[in-house]
């Protein structure tokens, strides 16, 4: 009976459905302007030694790959194909793994949307792009803004957040090349600041996700189950 139950709410609609009633619950308690987001990264329920080549070849027992090449495009986990190699700055290790993504309002810092996705560099903005589109829906003809680091300064990335009726509060990546998306048109309103001094309160949500909710390393394997969880 458990396991039959199991099988049956681990569905991605149920737990989306859970997720909506407790926001609903707490609405009162959130702004429907003003939010914040940013992802984290999540370790899959898999080793290093899975990450083998796809066509075949052997690089040996995997545990010894010193000096091989692996990438997504040549290599997958054996033990969880839908987990990507992937690290979160050149200064870290590569590791096996998903990306959560929050959406926050930033009056409570109460978590307004969810969601888990595959591990690579597009995730993260079109993640929020997806979530800002879900608040959209919600009431189109509402302004808000959104708080994000220098990973969502990006033209791609705040001109489809100004399409939904979003202004983009994006930390200003001083080191890009080619110059930034965001420009003194942003940053000169006091709204800009207030939102980057917002942006800190994501920051609680994730620890407890991490800690207290067990995320930091998934014991599911497969995209659907991991957001699953996530949500």
């Amino acid at each position: 009976m458990f396991t039959k139950n199991r099988d049956r709410l681990l569905n991605q609609d149920i737990a989306r459905s859970f997720f909506h009633h407790v926001v609903a619950r707490a609405k009162d308690l959130m702004s429907d302007e003003h939010f914040t987001g940013d992802g984290t990264l999540i370790d899959a329920w898999a080793s290093q030694k899975s990450f083998q080549r796809k066509d075949g070849g052997t690089d040996g027992d995997g545990r010894n790959f010193r000096g091989q090449e692996r990438k997504n495009d040549t290599h997958a986990s054996k033990t969880d194909p839908d987990a990507r190699l992937y690290r979160r700055s050149n200064n870290a290790e590569s590791r096996l793994a998903y990306l959560g993504h929050l959406l926050i309002d930033n009056r409570h810092g109460l978590i307004a949307d969810a969601m888990a996705t595959q591990a690579d560099g597009y995730a993260e903005r079109e993640a929020g792009l997806l979530m800002l589109h879900a608040q959209w829906q919600r009431a189109p003809r509402r302004r808000r803004t959104v708080g994000a680091d220098k990973g969502y300064d990006v033209q791609e990335f705040v001109d489809l957040a100004r399409e939904l009726g979003t202004t983009p509060h994006v930390t200003q990546n001083l080191a890009r090349p080619g110059g930034r998306a965001i420009d003194r048109r942003t940053t000169r309103h006091e709204g800009s600041a207030m939102s980057q001094h917002a942006r800190p309160r994501i920051e609680p949500a994730f620890g407890w996700l991490k800690t207290i909710a067990w995320i930091r390393k998934v014991k599911l394997r497969g995209l659907a189950k991991v957001d699953w969880l996530f949500v």
